[in-house]
């Protein structure tokens, strides 16, 4: 019985298989799920959250929050320094993190002789920041070897980010250049 069905055996996709296709598909609709169940809920948020409330662990949420932001950006820097593929995806993440941190910076400190300080953070350090991470994570996915499999453009069901063991021996960890 085992017998019947399909084995996946390759570790990559080929052409015409409906595996990554199927994934792709349901991820999408779960996603789009996902955004669709946060309109009703942001808007009920938005009607019944007070518009100040008295915060008991505020210092342990934003010295939090930055010890996360350290570690982000320390991650970065040292799979950036070991020419690590990985490095695209905390790029991206500490990205996102410095753009959150802007956003809860200026949102809170709005109405407050701070919102000065913290414009000014997030125009000349975090937002250029967060820019440069995302433009270098781009061009790093760029540079990478994709297979000539994609049925067009943008579409990568089916793509090989890791080359084959047989046409790359003794590539165990391929690493990118230009970090």
């Amino acid at each position: 019985m085992l017998e019947d069905r399909p084995q996946v055996t390759r570790p990559y996709a080929t052409p015409g298989d409906p595996l990554p296709d199927r994934r792709r598909k349901h991820t999408a609709e779960l996603l789009a799920a996902c955004a669709g169940g946060l309109i009703p809920w942001t808007v009920m948020l938005g009607m019944t959250l007070p518009s100040s409330r008295h915060v008991y662990e505020w210092r342990l949420t934003w010295v939090g929050f930055d010890v996360l932001l350290i570690a982000a950006l320390a991650c970065t820097a040292f799979l950036a320094w070991r020419r690590s593929r990985s490095v695209i995806l905390y790029a991206h993440a500490t990205a996102v993190l410095l753009i959150c941190d802007t956003w809860f910076d200026i949102s809170l400190d709005a109405g407050t002789k701070d919102i000065w300080l913290s414009g000014g953070l997030a125009l000349l350090a975090e937002l250029p920041l967060a820019a440069f991470l995302i433009h270098r994570a781009h061009s790093l996915i760029a540079s990478l070897p994709w297979s000539p499999t994609h049925t067009s453009v943008g579409d990568t069901a089916g793509s090989e980010t890791d080359p084959h063991p047989d046409k790359a021996p003794g590539h165990q960890r391929l690493r990118t250049r230009g970090y």
